[in-house]
């Protein structure tokens, strides 16, 4: 695919991690933009596959979903956007602060073969 052939090339990591990086990222967006995801799945259809290819929340999200929730606060899926990344992107052997290095990546993909509508949608749910 494309979009993980640019990651691999430009990031220097392994077609897994690009794969689970920018799955992890597209889950968020799908997450935060519900129903309008759609428009960027019938521009790009390989993003479901990508989703799929995303860790689940491991230890730390949980532990902290369960933590939060114990104080009547929120379960992790909540967590504040890109920092519930951070568990996903260390499950992938990744560190955290390449989720900053995976955005600008992704959305000059989404723009390249979407339009600077879907890119600006997208990088609307990745704040």
């Amino acid at each position: 695919m494309e979009l993980i052939d640019q990651l691999v090339s430009q990031l220097g990591i392994q077609p897994d991690q690009a794969k689970g990086g920018a799955g992890l990222l597209l889950k968020l967006a799908q997450g935060k933009l519900g129903g309008d995801f759609s428009k960027i799945t019938a521009a790009l259809p390989d993003m479901a596959g990508l989703i799929a290819a995303a860790p689940q929340a491991g230890g730390a999200a949980k532990l902290l979903g369960g933590l939060a929730a114990k104080f009547g606060g929120a379960k992790a899926e909540s967590l504040p956007g890109l920092a519930s990344l951070a568990d996903g992107f260390c499950q992938l052997k990744l560190d955290p602060g390449m989720i900053g290095k995976f955005i600008p990546a992704i959305l000059s993909f989404i723009q390249s073969k979407g339009g600077d509508q879907l890119k600006t949608l997208v990088a609307g749910a990745l704040k």
